[in-house]
């Protein structure tokens, strides 16, 4: 069976999510959904997931997953939101562990009295299967950016590749945040490229160079062909000595300190104190 796929581009973050689903009145899942929030305000909106909303009851869909393929630094999840409204249970793989426990420290998350798994339903494992309605997917660990990305291969036709991979002309992800490591992302890089050449890749993000608009998706043949950091006849030590040497130039991304103390309870909000008001973290001279 070959899964449909509707994506929703968000221009303020450059992310795309995405709706993997059977057809009008099957079973969907939703991979990286954003929660809009304005950094200047404070304030938390949901445009982006809303549109989501009006695309699965516009066409009768029943949630079953909320798919996460890490803990993004850009962008603030919408899964809680999204299951709050929709149904579903919210994924993400099991390095999220590794990744709570590099911001541990950071956000001091034991003082927020919080289960280590709070917010996610399910943890997945490498080769893990489970199912969309009838269609099969298969959970591949493919660290690198960070320890928990996952990418979700689906009949073996199409694979959500999270930050994995960018489109062939952007080239690949970075890979100085905690637990990162260029090394390991080249080899998870070779075994998205080792499917099938005619396998579609659905990406997180787009940063389009000058003359085209945002993209999203590309086979496989043209990311072993084109992409401008893996392409084949690229070695594990030049992609290692060249992410390396760009990683350094790089600034943090300026949503990085609200995702993160978001994202690794999977978007859910912290509680309000006793005034009635939500608060996140900032840490001042840490990064």
């Amino acid at each position: 069976m070959t899964p449909c796929v509707a994506s929703f581009f968000d221009p303020a973050t450059c992310t795309i999510s995405h709706v993997i689903h059977e057809g009008r009145g099957g079973a969907c899942a939703i991979v990286d959904s954003v929660l809009d929030y304005d950094a200047g305000s404070g304030r938390i909106s949901t445009a982006s997931a809303d549109s989501i909303v009006a695309f699965v009851r516009g066409n009768d869909l029943q949630v079953q997953w909320l798919l996460e393929t890490h803990v993004h630094a850009d962008h603030i999840s919408a899964a809680h939101y999204l299951r709050h409204h929709l149904g579903g249970a919210i994924c993400i793989g099991a390095g999220i562990r590794d990744v709570r426990a590099a911001f541990d420290h950071t956000f001091n998350i034991a003082a927020l009295n919080r289960q280590e798994d709070r917010g996610f339903d399910r943890l997945l494992v490498d080769d893990e299967i489970f199912h969309i309605g009838r269609l099969k997917v298969r959970a591949l660990h493919v660290p690198g950016h960070t320890p928990a990305d996952m990418a979700y291969l689906v009949e073996d036709a199409a694979a959500f590749v999270g930050d994995t991979l960018f489109m062939p002309d952007v080239g690949t992800s970075r890979c100085d945040f905690p637990g990162g490591d260029a090394r390991q992302l080249y080899q998870s890089i070779q075994r998205l490229l080792a499917l099938p050449a005619a396998t579609m890749l659905y990406l997180c993000h787009d940063y389009p160079p000058a003359g085209r608009g945002p993209a999203w998706a590309c086979t496989v043949a043209q990311q072993r062909a084109d992409n401008i950091h893996v392409r084949a006849g690229i070695d594990a030590d030049s992609f290692h000595a060249m992410r390396t040497r760009r990683d350094r130039t790089l600034s943090l991304p300026a949503l990085m300190l609200p995702s993160i103390q978001l994202n690794i309870r999977a978007g859910d909000l912290p509680p309000a104190q006793g005034n009635g008001i939500r608060y996140l973290q900032i840490p001042l001279d840490t990064f």
